[in-house]
């Protein structure tokens, strides 16, 4: 387990914290401000949103660069593919159109600009409210992805590499002891006693 995989570890769990807290951050606030225009969360969010605050528990516990870290790249992959679900999810509401789809409109935009609040219809040119937000929890549900993907590939990196290792060593750990048997006219199935030597 040389430095520049703990480097890189380490480097890649800050972007797992980050992209999760960015979008636990924009969806929580979205949540609330779900909850006071009385609307409905999609399950869809809220799956993201328990995804992100998961990540930001795992990024923590394993963002120390300790073997255990390392041997956690199972994690890594599953939260890879809960990522990318999560964004195949988000993408899939608003689809191609983004901030002019007919979700984007009606649902984000309409309960992140406040637009309940108003009594009167007022008109607010489409992707206006809330773009910017809900195009940054779409590209960190991705970036999030990739990190914990890369995690996951230094995790399988340094186990095996240190499990090459260890079998290279005891390897050559058993050619020292047939060596030493050897030059004393031993076997290793011999004691002193076989050979008939006194203590």
């Amino acid at each position: 387990m040389g430095t520049a995989s703990k480097v890189v570890s380490v480097v890649f769990r800050i972007g797992e914290l980050t992209c999760a807290c960015i979008v636990l951050g924009i969806l929580g606030r979205f949540l609330y401000l779900l909850d006071l225009g009385n609307g409905h969360a999609d399950s869809k969010i809220i799956y993201a949103e328990v995804i992100a605050g998961i990540s930001v528990a795992a990024s923590i516990i394993l963002l120390p660069p300790f073997l255990y870290s390392f041997w956690a790249f199972p994690l890594d992959c599953a939260l890879f593919i809960c990522w990318m679900v999560a964004f195949g999810l988000l993408d899939n509401l608003s689809g191609a159109h983004t901030c002019s789809s007919y979700w984007y409109t009606n649902y984000w935009g309409y309960y992140w600009g406040r637009l309940w609040y108003h009594p009167y219809p007022i008109y607010t040119p489409v992707g206006n409210v809330g773009c910017g937000p809900w195009r940054t929890v779409l590209a960190f549900s991705f970036i999030g992805g990739l990190c914990w993907l890369v995690n996951s590939f230094i995790g399988l990196y340094v186990v095996f590499t240190k499990r090459d290792d260890r079998k290279h060593l005891n390897e050559k750990s058993g050619t020292r002891m047939d060596d030493i048997h050897r030059e004393t006219g031993q076997t290793q199935a011999q004691t002193p006693a076989d050979t008939g030597a006194v203590a």
